[in-house]
């Protein structure tokens, strides 16, 4: 964790505990340097301990010899030499370092730090022994951040009568929590928290054993499920009037009660109930705790605009609303918390400016605020000036919301400044060279001020960019700069000079910042010592790179979408991401390539100029998950390595000049989820090896020289396949039914083979078809897919989840169209060109009413086009040419549209519009109705006029008749029409004001 995170900052709560615990154990402990020795009795106990534990790393090897007070973790009373202390805490990772009552909120990332330490081999296990029972005079046992792979905390905990201080947290703990701890009468502090996101979990179904602990003053059970408990957990816990802090994070809890009779627990400086399930508005109780000094609330469903009633506590320092569903304008009264440091209202629907909440502050004798993260949220207007009344901020958060105008030249007033985002705004303008003199800046964010424009218009080239770094090139900004993240805002076309004086920087991105230049030599060398996270994306950055440097801290390099050149870099790093598709660089891809970037994960190299053979080491790199090397000049065969890469799960080389068999090897990676190889030279057949990758979401063959059938295992263990295209190849026999299991098919594609057969029946099968609110699976890899749709080829990536497809084009299917056909409404997509198909169009066909392209050409298709043909609304590509239809081609809504007599032509017996007019136009311009009449269409017309005049009759003299008759109903008819008229007028007065005021 980043020791500059306000929330260490918050010392008064966190020294007032502090110096509580530590001057009672200081007198219990002395100086760790006991006078007396342990007694034998406490020794035997401690080895018998020591022997039912796993212990890997040695961290017990110094309990020898008769003086077990001398033993690491072991403390004893100086006058008794009774052993008083047991602390078997694992002194590692970031928890060992900042375990502190105030500490940071935990991320998901510390967590998966944390899953990781726990899995490893160096903590401490086995089974807890009861021989503790011997340490009667035991008061502080801490066994916190071990691995106990899931046993119970231990019944006879409870028996340990001298405790005061018990630590269990994060040790791997499972089950329910022993209600034998409410014995321990003299306990101030309890810590049973544990990790939700590893297999062991803690739980208490019933709370009511803390309503004994009345000396209790730290309390934490974060991660421990408390859901079952109800609301009893609150009656529990208002029992314990010495209570100081109480952590309830991530409890499952979900009733939170709104008001209690009588509330005990006033001296509560810390509640943090964050991460839970609550729905509810602010429960009156919370503003008796006037004491509190941090409240945590983020991540729940706390509803409504925020109460004025916070004003009663007044000594809060830390409040944390984040990830509510809050609204309204934020109040005046939360800047007259005048002693607020750290203020998180991020991601809620607040709206309106933050002037209101400045005039707040502006009432405070001192500003003390050091944390304002009002991110993700709904607010406008431009900065007020009244911001730099907060001299004493560190971190400032704006971004995710609608503010606008330019950055202020004010912003230089606020010189403590370490964070300053205003990412995803709509702010514009000039960057002014005072941001420069934000001396302590440490973290700098101004991505996407015209994310409305990203919206609309996607990554296409000539983005607008709304803020311009328009500096002088001797501009250097005394700034230490550790994170610089600037995306789609003007830089260039030079690289940045005040960039390159920046050797302290760990993470970069300047993505679409219009750099038109080289890198400088000695840049990368500069930073390479401690850069993390290098982002030059999406620029016309030319040039070579260095082709051999070594960054030892590097975790994720994006150079795509640039003009680089020359051979691909052979840097020593440990980067889990290298993604530098989309430039020019060529020449093989290094033999040795695994060894200078062994730990990766995602490899993109498409879209370059790449040559040669995929070598077959690139397997070496065992972590990884994504190879992508699509459009680039590769020849050969695939390696035959792939056994040794388990973990792949996305595999693109699309588009090369690659060819032979697919190794047998390939079923192996059996995590597989997308597998492209189209347009290639790949022949045999699909190897029956593959059936084992039962989680492909895409299977791409399209253009290569398969032979053989279609394998019977795709329909039956591919229930995640979603893409399935074996266009253009040589493939032959029929479709089997298994292909109609695949629920999940948005696309299929078997174009331009040698198939044969009838088209399944069972079709109507696969869900994504015939549900219109289903879409199709696309996986998070920006796969392209290209896809025959309204005469051409479409290439499609990310949009490519919405296209519902069915291509059975250039084959030998005969027999009818089934009926069945008509049920997938979803269908956006349909061509079954080219064929030997018979018979009539489905009647029901006008049921596709998404369908905008169909194709139907060069088959044996007779019969008149049905009159349901007009249904399809959606339709904006259409050929039946080439077929036996015969009468009048239907009209009506979006067949008017299509007026190009190609699309008929090959019908010799068609006829109507856009073909020449059928026998007897000249004399009925009315035959379509006719011979709607004829098919008993009179009878509806008939039964509407009839029902119009009843309907009319019925409800006329029901009102008017009732009106007429009775005079109180009249007169309230009559107040009522006047009371609406008179709203109305008064609600667009109002409107009429807001938009003057606004505008």
């Amino acid at each position: 964790m980043d020791s500059n995170n306000p929330t260490f900052h918050l010392h008064f709560a966190h020294y007032l505990l502090f110096l509580y615990l530590a001057s009672s154990y200081y007198l219990s402990f002395g100086d760790g340097l006991p006078i007396l020795k342990c007694t034998e009795k406490e020794r035997r106990a401690l080895l018998s301990f020591k022997q039912d534990l796993t212990d890997p790393s040695g961290t017990l090897s110094s309990w020898v010899g008769h003086d077990c007070c001398r033993w690491k973790g072991i403390s004893c009373n100086n006058l008794t030499g009774h052993v008083t202390k047991v602390d078997l805490r694992k002194q590692v990772g970031f928890f060992g370092k900042s375990r502190l009552l105030f500490t940071a909120p935990i991320d998901e990332e510390d967590w998966k730090e944390l899953a990781y330490e726990r899995s490893s081999n160096s903590s401490l296990g086995g089974k807890i022994n009861p021989s503790l029972l011997s340490l009667k005079y035991l008061i502080y046992l801490d066994l916190s951040e071990n691995n106990f792979h899931g046993i119970p905390i231990p019944k006879f905990f409870g028996q340990l009568k001298s405790l005061q201080y018990l630590n269990v947290s994060f040790a791997s703990f499972a089950g329910e929590v022993p209600s034998s701890l409410g014995n321990l009468s003299n306990l101030n502090y309890l810590d049973l928290s544990s990790n939700f996101l590893l297999s062991w979990a803690i739980s208490s179904g019933n709370l009511n054993w803390l309503s004994h602990l009345t000396s209790l003053k730290y309390l934490n059970l974060n991660g421990v499920n408390l859901g079952s408990t109800g609301a009893s957990w609150l009656h529990a816990v208002n029992m314990m009037p010495s209570l100081l802090a109480l952590h309830l994070s991530s409890c499952e809890i979900e009733n939170l009660p709104l008001s209690l009779r009588s509330i005990n627990f006033t001296s509560l400086l810390i509640l943090d109930i964050s991460k839970n399930d609550i729905h509810s508005s602010f429960p009156s109780w919370f503003f008796n705790l006037t004491s509190l000094r941090k409240l945590d609330l983020r991540y729940n469903s706390v509803t409504g605009p925020i109460p004025s009633e916070f004003t009663s506590i007044k000594y809060l320092e830390y409040l944390d609303l984040s990830g509510d569903e809050l609204e309204g304008q934020i109040p005046e009264f939360i800047g007259n918390l005048c002693r607020l440091k750290i203020l998180n209202l991020n991601e809620n629907e607040f709206v309106g400016g933050i002037e209101v909440l400045l005039n707040g502050f502006s009432n405070c004798s001192e500003n003390r605020l050091e944390s304002l993260d009002l991110s993700y949220n709904r607010l406008e207007s431009e900065l007020p000036a009244s911001l730099v009344m907060l001299h004493k901020l560190q971190h400032l958060n704006l971004g995710f919301n609608n503010f606008q105008g330019s950055i202020p030249e004010f912003i230089r007033n606020l010189s403590s400044l370490k964070t300053l985002s205003f990412s995803y705004n709509l702010m514009n303008g000039s960057i002014p060279e005072s941001l420069g003199q934000l001396s302590e800046l440490v973290h700098l964010d101004l991505s996407w001020n015209s994310w409305k424009e990203y919206v609309a218009i996607g990554t296409k080239p000539g983005q607008p960019m709304s803020l311009i770094f328009d500096m002088a090139d001797e501009w250097l900004p005394p700034f230490t700069l550790h994170t610089v993240n600037i995306i789609n805002c003007q830089v260039g076309p030079a690289f940045p000079f005040w960039l390159q004086s920046k050797s302290e920087l760990s993470s970069i991105t300047l993505r679409r910042a219009g750099i038109s230049d080289s890198i400088p030599e000695d840049w990368f060398l500069k930073i390479s010592s401690q850069v993390e996270y290098l982002d030059l994306s999406y620029n016309q950055i030319f040039g070579k790179l260095p082709s051999q440097l070594k960054f030892p801290n590097l975790q994720s390099v994006d150079l795509s979408h640039n003009q680089l050149e020359g051979p691909l870099p052979l840097w020593s790093t440990n980067a889990t991401i290298l993604d530098l598709e989309s430039n020019l660089f060529s020449g093989p891809i290094p033999s040795n390539f695994d060894q200078y970037f062994l730990q990766l994960q995602e490899l993109h190299l498409s879209e370059n100029n790449l040559g040669g053979i995929i070598p077959p080491s690139i397997c070496n790199m065992k972590s990884l998950s994504i190879l992508s090397l699509r459009r680039n000049q590769l020849s050969g065969d695939l390696p035959q390595t792939w056994s040794v890469c388990y973990n792949l799960t996305i595999l693109d080389v699309a588009n090369n000049n690659l060819s032979g068999n697919i190794p047998s090897t390939m079923g192996v990676s059996s995590h597989l989820q997308v597998l492209k190889l189209n347009n290639n030279n790949f022949g045999g057949k699909i190897p029956f090896s593959l059936q084992n990758c039962s989680d492909l979401e895409t299977i791409d063959l399209g253009g290569n020289k398969f032979f053989g059938n279609i394998p019977l295992w795709i329909g039956s263990k591919m229930n995640m396949l979603s893409i399935l295209r074996l266009r253009s190849n040589n493939l032959n026999g029929h479709i089997p039914q298994q292909v109609c299991n695949l629920r999940n098919l948005h696309i299929l594609d078997l174009g331009q083979n040698n198939f044969s057969g009838t088209i399944p029946k069972c079709l109507n099968n696969i869900t994504v078809f015939t549900s219109v609110n289903t879409l199709g699976v696309s996986p998070d890899y920006n796969q392209q897919t290209t896809v025959i749709s309204k005469g051409s080829e479409l290439e499609y990536n990310t949009t490519l989840f919405a296209v519902k497809s069915i291509d059975l084009s250039s084959n030998n299917f005969e027999g009818e169209i089934p009926e069945e056909i008509s049920s997938l409404i979803a269908l956006g997509i349909l061509n079954l060109s080219m064929n030997q198909l018979s018979g009539n169009i489905p009647s029901r066909i006008g049921n596709l009413r998404w369908l905008e392209t169909l194709d139907l050409s060069h088959n044996h298709l007779s019969g008149q086009i049905p009159k349901r043909f007009s249904s399809l609304t959606s339709l904006s590509h259409l050929n039946l040419s080439y077929n036996k239809l015969v009468g009048r081609i239907p009209l009506g809504n979006q067949l008017q549209t299509l007026d190009d007599p190609s699309i008929y032509e090959g019908n010799p017996s068609l006829c109507g519009v856009p073909l020449p007019k059928c026998p007897g136009d000249d004399t009925s311009t009315t035959k379509e109705a006719k011979d709607n009449i004829e098919e008993g269409n009179d009878n509806g017309v008939l039964w509407f006029y009839v029902s119009m005049v009843l309907g009319f009759v019925v409800g006329f003299w029901g009102v008017c008749g009732t009106l007429l008759l009775k005079k109180s109903w009249r007169y309230a008819y009559f107040q009522f029409f006047d009371d609406i008229k008179d709203k109305v007028s008064l609600a667009i007065a109002l409107k009429l004001a807001h938009l003057q005021r606004k505008f």
